[in-house]
């Protein structure tokens, strides 16, 4: 099992350097990663380090509390797609799902969606760790409706991070509609694999190379 082709490579901590984004990508690179995951400023530079390979660059929208307009959500999602993004994670409008106003929780996806080419990858960041059940179900719904890609459980910036409930849940919710991203806290190749098992497509973590190295240790 290509258990690397599950990782995006992540790098978001806001004290991150040109020189740990290229570290990143190097290791990337080694270790055939799925993408790089990193904020819009260092976009253009991932992917001139990845130019050629098949390692996708990934930023992120609205990150990490998702209470942008949407009107800068599309045009930062445009704009990392422009400088070499080919998938992005926008956060959801959090407060405003869980404040009842879920027609502007779907526009706002939707509008995303739509402001970046169809090859392009839009997984929607959920945060789990701050919705009940009944909210991580209907933000999995909105976000097939609105045509995302996939649904991803958590930023890594509030509180816990992914669960294989969670997972499981968005799964069961989303089907084979969309795809699952798991992220958050998944600093071992156990965690890993519960979470694939659980049901994700997509693993997000800043120890990709500590897994892959466990990983060979045990092979």
């Amino acid at each position: 099992m290509d258990w690397n082709k599950y990782i995006d490579h992540t790098i978001l901590k806001p004290e991150t350097t040109g020189e740990q984004v290229r570290q990143v990508c190097l290791e990337a690179l080694e270790y055939d990663f799925a993408a790089v995951c990193l904020n819009p400023y260092y976009v253009p530079a991932a992917r001139q380090e990845l130019e050629g390979s098949q390692v996708r660059v990934c930023s992120v929208i609205g990150f990490p509390l998702g209470a942008t307009t949407t009107e800068i959500k599309c045009k930062e999602a445009a704009k990392a797609v422009e400088n070499g993004a080919a998938e992005v994670d926008m956060v959801i409008n959090i407060g405003a799902l869980k404040g009842g106003l879920a027609a502007d929780v779907e526009e706002d996806i939707a509008r995303v969606v739509r402001s970046v080419p169809e090859h392009v990858l839009v997984k929607t960041i959920l945060e789990c760790c701050l919705l009940t059940e009944r909210e991580k179900v209907e933000a999995c719904r909105m976000a097939v409706s609105a045509g995302a890609d996939m649904v991803k459980t958590s930023t890594g910036f509030n509180g816990e991070g992914a669960t294989p409930e969670d997972v499981q849940l968005m799964r069961e919710t989303v089907g084979n509609q969309a795809g699952v991203k798991a992220s958050g806290g998944i600093r071992d190749f156990d965690t890993l694999r519960k979470m694939v098992n659980a049901g994700a497509t997509r693993i997000g973590t800043s120890s990709g190379v500590a897994i892959m190295k466990q990983l060979r240790a045990e092979s």
